[in-house]
Order: C-alpha cells, then sequence, then structure tokens
C-alpha cells in the first residue's frame, strides 16, 4: 500500500510550481485563485465559475477578465491555478475520508 508521504509528493510539487514558479501572474494572485478567494469582481466570477461549475464557463467570461486587464497569459495561470486548487481540495478531502475510514476499520 502506498505511504501518505508518496499519496502526496507529486500533488505537493505541483502545487508548489504552480504558486511559486515563474509565471505572469503574482504569486499572492495565483494563491489567491488557487484558494477562490480575495479575487476582483471581473476575475472573481471566473474563478469561481472554475471551482465550482467549470461547464458553465462562457467565452464572456473570459472577455470579462480580459477587459479588466489580465492578459491572456496571466488568465490562463489564474485558471490553472483555481482549478488545480479545487481539485487539490477534492484529493484532500478524499484522503481524510481513507484515513477515517481505514482508522474505523481498524477499529472494527
Amino acid at each position: 500500500m502506498m505511504a501518505d508521504s508518496e499519496r502526496r509528493s507529486t500533488p505537493s510539487a505541483l502545487v508548489d510550481r504552480i504558486l511559486h514558479g515563474a509565471g505572469h501572474a503574482s504569486p499572492e494572485r495565483r494563491t489567491s485563485a488557487f484558494n477562490n478567494e480575495h479575487t476582483p469582481d471581473s476575475l472573481g466570477d471566473l474563478i469561481d465559475k472554475v471551482a465550482a461549475c467549470s461547464a458553465q464557463i462562457t467565452d464572456a467570461d473570459f472577455a470579462g477578465a480580459a477587459a479588466a486587464g489580465f492578459g491572456d497569459d496571466g488568465l490562463f495561470e489564474l485558471v490553472i491555478c483555481a482549478a488545480v486548487g479545487q481539485a487539490n481540495r477534492q484529493y484532500e478531502a478524499a484522503l481524510a475520508a481513507l484515513a477515517a475510514a481505514t482508522e474505523q476499520a481498524k477499529g472494527a
């Protein structure tokens, strides 16, 4: 069975790279998008949709963010941060559920 540290190493490296690696968007803005918090309204709507209902994203969502001054490269980075942030939250929740079920099975 895979150790917990092994389960977390690849996702951790990805998160570190997208939040702290070189990019067009600032690390602070990338972190906000990753956490889905404190984003300007023009960008917040798009980031919320990426995290919660990505199938509902339209060209108008991107146009609104672009009209607010977000360039294509920076916007791409922020969308990736939002998507990976949501995936990471789901992954962490799954690991927590797995750990709880494992502990429960040991006690049974």
